[in-house]
């Protein structure tokens, strides 16, 4: 079976392990098993007409006396391209708004108050090959372009704050492109956008032709529903990147990607997760599906998922089916988790500081004791 084949590890461990041992399977690879998010009907119904992959869950939090549950409902979105590569460009961003409209009615008639889609959603994945055309005509503006208009509508039909991550083009300073994420709060209006700090340089994978290194730093976006970060793509690489959206406040962080099987696959389930469980917050990590017919880049191997400060992360999406995860969260549980595991009340910051600041120098001499 091939890797663009092979539906997901979830559906292999249910189809080979035994009900009696699959809980305790679970339990080892996914934490605290979260209970099933039922769905209305009408919902299930239009999720199977429209060919996409459904799932939900629920991530609980202990009561408390002194405050009342903080409960939000995120939803994740992930989808192929849906028109040949070759087609003509306002076409290929038109199929894909209707495709994901689609999929964002499901998740309002499942109550979801945020939603975030996949690294560059609106065109195919094109930043590591050589040629330009036609692919940066993709590109739009974060504050006023086609998509951002599509998605404030969204937000005003279904109350919902939508992130929309785009390729951004710049014309106050001359046309630059950013690989951009724009926020758009449920009143419709434009929140605001952060931009991608860390670029791939990874053998012939590079990005730098295509965008520069963010410059919006770590912004945080206080929303109805709660404080929302989006940390793109290959950001999550970084511990540090992860690190300073939450020391801004973040207690939800995005992570909107585009990547493969032979480059990350075994990467993607630790990543977000040891992030969530370092930072006391939720992270929600997102990959598209489907493979980009126009350069031979490998098959984007889905498995969205989300993980909890707790440790526990739900199943993921399929790795070849578009979908739409729903999590409902409860965010108490990231000042809870704090509380018991006080990572942020150990971690030693004035010394890192200190001690990043000599490494940064041309002078900088390890601290290495020899005999």
């Amino acid at each position: 079976m091939s890797a663009s084949e092979f539906e997901s590890v979830e559906a292999s461990l249910s189809k080979y392990i035994s009900p009696g041992d699959l809980d305790e399977v679970r339990r080892i690879l996914y934490g605290k098993q979260t209970r099933k998010l039922d769905f209305p009907q009408s919902a299930t119904d239009a999720a199977a007409e429209r060919g996409f992959d459904l799932q939900g869950c629920v991530f609980e939090a202990s009561s408390e006396q002194l405050r009342l549950p903080r409960i939000v409902r995120v939803g994740l979105i992930q989808n192929k391209i849906v028109l040949p590569t070759d087609a003509p460009v306002l076409d290929q961003i038109a199929a894909l708004h209707k495709r994901v409209g689609e999929i964002v009615e499901v998740a309002a008639m499942c109550g979801v108050n945020i939603v975030c889609f996949q690294e560059a959603w609106t065109m195919p994945f094109a930043f590591c090959t050589r040629e330009r055309q036609p692919w940066t005509e993709f590109a739009e503006s974060a504050e006023d372009g086609f998509t951002t208009r599509f998605c404030q509508e969204l937000a005003k039909k279904y109350n919902m704050v939508v992130v929309s991550p785009i390729l951004e083009r710049d014309e106050i300073h001359g046309g630059t492109l950013w690989n951009t994420a724009v926020v758009v709060s449920n009143s419709g209006k434009v929140l605001g956008k952060t931009r991608k700090n860390h670029i791939p340089r990874v053998g012939d994978f590079n990005e730098s032709t295509y965008y520069m290194e963010g410059n919006t730093g770590h912004r945080v976006f206080q929303t109805q529903f709660g404080k929302i970060a989006v940390n793109i793509c290959y950001g999550r690489h970084h511990p540090l990147n992860w690190f300073m959206y939450s020391m801004n406040g973040a207690e939800i962080i995005f992570n909107p990607s585009a990547t493969v099987g032979e480059l990350s696959e075994p990467m993607w389930p630790i990543e977000a997760r040891n992030a969530a469980i370092a930072n006391h917050c939720f992270t929600c990590a997102i990959n598209r599906v489907g493979t980009v017919s126009h350069h031979e880049f490998g098959h984007f191997y889905g498995s969205s998922y989300v993980a909890a400060p707790d440790g526990s992360r739900s199943p993921g999406l399929s790795r070849i089916r578009d979908g739409l995860l729903i999590a409902e969260l409860d965010l108490n549980l990231t000042r809870q988790i704090g509380d018991q595991w006080n990572f942020k009340m150990t971690g030693r910051y004035e010394m890192y500081g200190e001690e990043l600041t000599k490494a940064v120098q041309n002078d900088f001499k390890p601290n290495i004791i020899k005999e």
